[in-house]
């Protein structure tokens, strides 16, 4: 599912590696590079896409001593609790690879797509497009795809890591693809395992296990050849290894149990943390969404570390970058939707001395941003260079422009040719907007740049000769 524990503790490496805008350093003030452009500061709430179930906000609950029951009602309205029969999942591991290595400690089980059935010694087996297997003893032999490998009694299949159930092994346009073949429960085990961590309350975790179960039974695809991903693109299941007491607790003492809505099993979303609002399925993908996915408070958010993240500083030429944007923004503006997310991200960007607008939305700034979650704001410090650009002569008034909005606080400083940076004057945009103007009459060449305690821009540069131009 959508950031779910697991996936984030990977998803802070990857950005910290990764993504385009700067990480915080440990110094108190974030100095943009110079010919960076406009920076843009973002702050936001939550991690992930926050519809259905929070999963920090589940906790949260548990630690009011809200029960399980009690935390799926909050967050699916109008669902209803029920008992369903004994099931089983596909869940794709591997595709498009070139090689698997299937394992186990007792001896493996092989049945061939030709019905034959055949027994590898324990150990570690690689398999390639080819499906040659010294099975049975002998040497090797290729076996007609899909390829069903099962353990002994008792025992697992390793695949990277340890599986419960079958692995079924096929080939697709010359590749292979592995597919885990097993009881839905158990399914369950490696994923409560791997959604939210072992220490959480017991309430948390059975509210999770009820979910995930959920949606898993309501993602089944009879004419697919698998039902899950084994990653977020569904929810993460990490399999037998990442198994802990505590979530095979949270799953045996819900057995069966999923919630219907007119009948029907729910497709239960979750993500980590809504960031205080859970987001309506409808504002988040659009459609008329589901009438049990709805924007509700979620109070027990509080306790999430992503409740509330930023600032977040992004550069103008990092921004136009990420966004595909011509030009050199200079500005941006966002619409929301009823469910406070950023439904549209406007970028105004300078080419060939006009401006032009480009729009994405909310979902695809925070992913190609690396943002956490659409639910953000951006403040703007964005000082134009000069115009026309030329030297002019010492003294000679320059009228500075740009755009400051959603920052208190904001000055403008000088550098001289040779100097230090020091604050020159308070920047008090004139509309709503942000714009403003300053004049300036240096002396020398000298380097302007608008910058908060934390935060400053990078420069522009106004050039001083003796011969220059005057106003």
């Amino acid at each position: 599912m959508d950031r779910s524990f697991a996936a984030v503790l990977a998803a802070v490496a990857a950005l910290l590696v990764s993504a385009p805008h700067a990480t915080r350093p440990a110094s108190p003030r974030y100095v943009a590079p110079a010919g960076s452009g406009a920076l843009f500061l973002l702050r936001g709430h939550g991690w992930g896409h926050g519809v259905g179930m929070g999963q920090w906000g589940a906790e949260g609950d548990a630690l009011q001593g809200y029960a399980y029951q009690q935390i799926l009602a909050a967050y699916y309205p109008g669902t209803t609790l029920s008992q369903v029969a004994p099931s089983s999942i596909r869940v794709l591991l591997a595709s498009g690879r070139k090689t698997l290595t299937i394992a186990s400690d007792q001896p493996i089980s092989v049945e061939a797509g030709d019905g034959s059935e055949h027994t590898l010694p324990a150990g570690s087996v690689q398999l390639n497009p080819s499906l040659q297997l010294a099975v049975d003893g002998g040497p090797p032999q290729a076996l007609q795809p899909p390829l069903t490998f099962s353990p002994a009694s008792g025992s697992t299949l390793t695949l990277g890591r340890a599986y419960r159930g079958q692995i079924v092994v096929d080939v697709v346009g010359g590749t292979l693809r592995a597919i885990d073949v097993l009881p839905l429960e158990e399914y369950l085990y490696g994923v409560v395992a791997a959604e939210e961590p072992a220490s959480w309350l017991p309430a948390a975790l059975e509210a999770q296990a009820v979910a995930a179960r959920s949606y898993a039974l309501a993602s089944l695809r009879p004419d697919a050849p698998f039902d899950v991903y084994a990653d977020a693109r569904s929810q993460v299941y990490l399999g037998y290894s990442a198994e802990t007491p505590a979530a095979r607790q949270a799953v045996d003492l819900t057995a069966g149990q999923v919630l219907l809505y007119g009948g029907q099993v729910a497709t239960t979303v979750y993500s980590a943390s809504s960031g205080g609002q859970t987001q309506s399925a409808a504002d988040a993908w659009g459609g008329p969404g589901e009438p049990y996915l709805v924007s509700l408070p979620d109070p027990g958010d509080a306790i999430s570390p992503y409740h509330d993240w930023g600032p977040v500083a992004v550069t103008g030429k990092a921004l136009g970058r990420a966004l595909g944007v011509a030009g050199r923004p200079v500005d941006v503006a966002v619409t929301r939707n009823a469910s406070h997310r950023v439904a549209t991200l406007t970028v105004t960007a300078l080419r060939g001395g006009r401006g032009q607008e480009t729009t994405v939305t909310g979902r695809t700034a925070a992913s190609a941003l690396g943002l956490r979650s659409a639910w953000f704001t951006v403040a703007v410090l964005s000082l134009a260079p000069p115009s026309p650009g030329r030297p002019v002569a010492p003294g000679t008034p320059v009228t500075l422009t740009g755009v400051v909005r959603g920052l208190r606080g904001v000055v403008l400083e000088a550098r001289p040719r040779g100097g230090r940076w020091t604050p020159l004057a308070p920047v008090a945009p004139a509309s709503r907007g942000g714009a403003f103007s300053l004049r300036v009459r240096p002396l020398v060449t000298t380097d302007y740049r608008l910058a908060t305690a934390e935060d400053a821009a990078a420069f522009v540069r106004v050039r001083v000769e003796a011969g220059g131009a005057s106003s």
